[in-house]
């Protein structure tokens, strides 16, 4: 079987460990920044941040490791991070696609990306680096979105939507056709989007309204 570590020690590693394993990887180690994450799996070393992450690099010499991010919700920065990261350290950073999802022929889906069960990508969509399209997600022709995009379980996004860098598109919510959501949006759950949203921004409620700044978005500013 091929090696595979995550960067990311809670629940979204479980979802992506049953997927790895279908595709004849073995996780062999997992990553965690928070140091009092307790190990997801009794049979895998956590080891923390960059430095447990030499350690485990000079345990285990040059062999040829993939990986991937398992951080989800409006970490998209992070995830970015943290795949150039494993990315300089001779991680290969792979995209993942689950049996039961649906992927047009022509889709594009780039790497660190995450395609879900029972989630569909349409006919020329791009999906940008290390997003996540989470359980019977869809998102719909023509559609493009930038890297670091998490679309949460049950969201919608239906046709020719264009979503920016990091942005987190929250469960159950619905993006009408030809909308542009910009970068570091979070759209509130169950949401119904019917215009534009800026860059940075909060916004929920049917229809969605813009409700406030997005504080990860301005800290970084």
């Amino acid at each position: 079987m091929k090696r595979i570590v995550f960067w990311g020690a809670s629940g979204h590693a479980k979802v992506l460990r049953e997927l790895v394993e279908h595709l004849g990887y073995e996780l062999v180690a997992t990553f965690d920044n928070n140091g009092e994450v307790p190990a997801p799996f009794a049979d895998v070393p956590l080891y923390y941040g960059t430095q447990g992450f030499e350690r485990w690099k000079q345990e285990n010499g040059s062999a040829k490791t993939a990986g991937l991010v398992a951080i989800g919700g409006a970490s998209g920065r992070i995830r970015l991070d943290i795949q150039r990261f494993m990315e300089q350290n001779q991680v290969e950073l792979i995209k993942v696609i689950h049996p039961t999802a649906f992927v047009a022929a022509d889709a594009i889906i780039r790497k660190g990306s995450q395609i879900l069960v029972n989630a569909s990508v349409c006919p020329e969509v791009t999906v940008g680096e290390a997003c996540i399209l989470n359980t019977a997600s869809s998102v719909d022709h023509e559609s493009v979105l930038g890297n670091g995009v998490h679309i949460a379980p049950g969201a919608v996004l239906a046709g020719c939507v264009t979503v920016g860098d990091h942005t987190l598109i929250g469960p159950g919510a619905v993006v009408v056709p030809r909308v542009n959501i910009g970068s570091d949006v979070i759209v509130g759950a169950g949401s119904v989007v019917t215009k534009d949203v800026p860059n940075g921004k909060v916004a929920y409620g049917n229809p969605a309204r813009i409700k406030g700044d997005n504080l990860n978005f301005r800290a970084v500013q």
